[in-house]
């Protein structure tokens, strides 16, 4: 992609680069990449010239780091709340306070359209383009360039709250309104055993996803179950 980009009546101003590398922590041997990862889609006609594909690369190379970093800060917690953890650090909020500490909105490419309604300072934006530049950290130095910024911006999120996570049902109902989705459902298909020790099995369902099953001695606990079976699903 050129360096002018794609000039149409959206263009806008190149951002200069210097002050970001030094903030990113790396010099870019190929610079088009990080244009890429600031080019929103509205600023170019060609899928290609916008940072949608390194989104997806960005939040594989984020999720890769988060994980080790976490199993090496909590070595003894059980794997469950080490993905509460990890959930809280890779949603989009997280992606855009590092955006904001970076001062990355300046950046950005957007067409005026956008930027007259308040692109810059729209969380999704800012998110999306966080994470299309550690994909541009990755593809141009390497896991370590991408680990690195992750190191230096995610540590100190992860260190404001050492708080047990939460439980399952509560998880599972964060990451649901996190896609937009309806709150979790919860149904019982089975009851038995006496008064005294019931038994109970429940299926717990978001949207269109298969439903997972979880049983226990009271609705409660089997709510619990299901709902860690299905977030466990997700997580895979």
């Amino acid at each position: 992609m050129s360096r002018e980009g794609h000039k149409t009546d959206t263009e806008i101003a190149m951002p200069d680069f210097g002050g970001l590398q030094e903030k990113l922590g790396h010099h870019f041997n190929n610079p088009d990449l990080l244009l890429q990862a600031l080019t929103h889609s509205s600023a170019t006609r060609k899928r290609g010239e916008s940072n949608e594909r390194l989104e997806f690369l960005g939040d594989r190379v984020l999720g890769l780091a988060l994980a080790e970093m976490l199993l090496d800060s909590f070595p003894g917690e059980a794997e469950g709340k080490i993905a509460y953890r990890f959930s809280a650090l890779a949603r989009a909020e997280s992606l855009a306070r590092v955006a904001a500490d970076i001062d990355l909105a300046p950046h950005i490419r957007l067409a005026r359209g956008d930027e007259d309604i308040g692109g810059r300072d729209n969380p999704s934006i800012l998110a999306d383009c966080c994470e299309a530049v550690i994909a541009a950290l990755y593809l141009d130095g390497g896991f370590e360039a991408g680990e690195k910024f992750v190191h230096q911006h995610w540590r100190p999120l992860m260190s404001e709250d050492l708080s047990p996570p939460k439980d399952a049902k509560t998880m599972l109902q964060e990451w649901a309104q996190a896609k937009g989705l309806s709150l979790p459902v919860y149904r019982v298909t089975d009851s038995d055993g006496p008064a005294h020790a019931p038994h109970f099995t429940v299926e717990a369902s978001v949207h269109e996803m298969r439903p997972a099953t979880g049983q226990g001695p009271s609705k409660q606990i089997a709510e619990q179950a299901a709902a860690e079976n299905l977030m466990d699903r997700i997580k895979r």
